[in-house]
């Protein structure tokens, strides 16, 4: 991954634009006070976990670029939500903050906002896609496949895991379905995994203001450090959204008919960075997206292009979801309801260019289940002790120390 340490925060924001009778549903005899429907609830839910998933990744990830989808991330477990039962869809459903919503309601939230997203705006590309991937020996579920091909068109084909080519199948759906922007998420199959629930996005747009190329020059990039690395710098002067507070300066780049933007905020030069992640929250963003008003003014943005991978098993089990990660603790028997299955790796995978033009960004989240493996299971893949001795009289002729192979 390319290391520039970043003194911009920059959100690609999905406005959307709900019609009046989605938004508020007025209840009799109650002095008309709004109840916000469960797609509304929904978006609001997937802001929250947003915001505290890219806060926890930011513990653990001080000095290096960071790139998420929240809406992949929330995607790909809203379908392992459909196969988990007891604790482990308890805790799930709590760290997707979707607790008071039924879920019926869930399937149908996350369906009419995959429906809303993709058809928004006819100047952008905007595409979800998710897909199963299980082990063909394996009978999972109907209710569970039929479940996530209905509300999220999940794609379910079976595959005979311990075939390579079954690698080969599954990284060729995720470049086709992120325009080759990603194009892999898989190495290998380790032995015991049963499935792989997968989501796609893909994204690609043009500023509704562009950037003049002719006006593109070098220029610095201040690291938090104090050193500067060199870098193609956009410029342009118009009317943008602006807010500034003792904090950051915050502006909206709008891009095709402006139903989506990328919010940028960039800490004042005293701010260290992580203050303004910190204080990001549901309230403080729309606060923040409610201060913006129209001025004119001058921004310069540096071109750039990124690739970012995470493992997030560490961060999901530091927010909430351990059991989902435990053989012993896990429940996905609405999934296989032999038992005996847990999430063994998340996987999140992302990619962003922005230049002149627009940008273009993809994101793949992949989420691998496995079976508990009777019998030890022994890898001999960090240091260990060796002997030589023959066993009738336990003379030891030999001991030794691993610490690398390749030595």
């Amino acid at each position: 991954m390319k290391k520039i340490y970043v003194c911009l925060l920059i959100i690609i924001s999905i406005i959307v634009s709900f019609d009046c009778e989605d938004q508020f549903v007025f209840q009799e005899g109650n002095n008309e006070q709004p109840q916000i429907t469960a797609e509304q609830k929904i978006v609001s839910s997937s802001e929250i976990f947003g915001f505290k998933l890219f806060k926890k990744i930011n513990s653990f990830q001080k000095d290096t670029n960071i790139f998420i989808s929240p809406l992949s991330i929330s995607m790909a477990l809203g379908m392992t939500l459909n196969g988990a039962n007891g604790a482990t869809y308890d805790s799930i459903k709590t760290l997707l903050e979707l607790n008071g919503l039924t879920e019926t309601e869930i399937n149908q939230s996350y369906q009419s906002l995959i429906s809303r997203l993709v058809s928004l705006d006819p100047e952008v590309t905007f595409n979800i896609a998710n897909s199963i991937w299980y082990l063909n020996t394996m009978t999972f579920e109907k209710e569970f496949i039929n479940t996530n091909k209905a509300y999220f068109n999940a794609e379910v084909t079976g595959l005979d895991f311990s075939n390579p080519s079954s690698v080969d199948i599954i990284n060729n759906w995720i470049n086709q379905n992120t325009n080759g922007k990603i194009n892999e998420i898989l190495e290998s199959i380790p032995r015991g995994a049963v499935m792989y629930l997968i989501d796609a996005i893909y994204f690609k747009a043009d500023w509704k203001y562009k950037f003049d190329p002719s006006l593109t020059g070098d220029g610095l990039f201040y690291t938090t450090d104090g050193s500067s690395l060199p870098c193609k710098m956009m410029v342009q002067r118009n009317n943008f959204n602006y807010f500034s507070n003792d904090l950051f300066q915050a502006v909206d780049l709008p891009y095709g008919d402006s139903l989506f933007s990328m919010t940028i905020f960039l800490p004042k030069p005293e701010i260290n960075i992580d203050e303004i992640i910190n204080q990001f929250n549901h309230e403080n963003w729309n606060l923040w997206l409610g201060s913006l008003n129209v001025e004119e003014g001058m921004i310069a943005l540096p071109k750039f292009e990124i690739s970012y991978e995470d493992s997030l098993n560490k961060t999901l089990i530091s927010l909430g979801m351990r059991n989902a990660f435990s053989p012993s603790e896990a429940d996905f028997t609405r999934m296989y309801p032999m038992g005996g299955i847990f999430i063994s790796a998340v996987k999140h995978k992302t990619y962003i260019k922005v230049d002149e033009a627009g940008t273009e960004a993809a994101a793949v989240t992949s989420v691998e289940f496995s079976r508990s493996i009777s019998g030890f299971h022994m890898i001999l893949n960090r240091p260990f002790i060796y002997i030589i001795h023959e066993r009738t009289s336990n003379s030891i002729l030999f001991i030794g120390k691993m610490i690398n192979p390749g030595l």
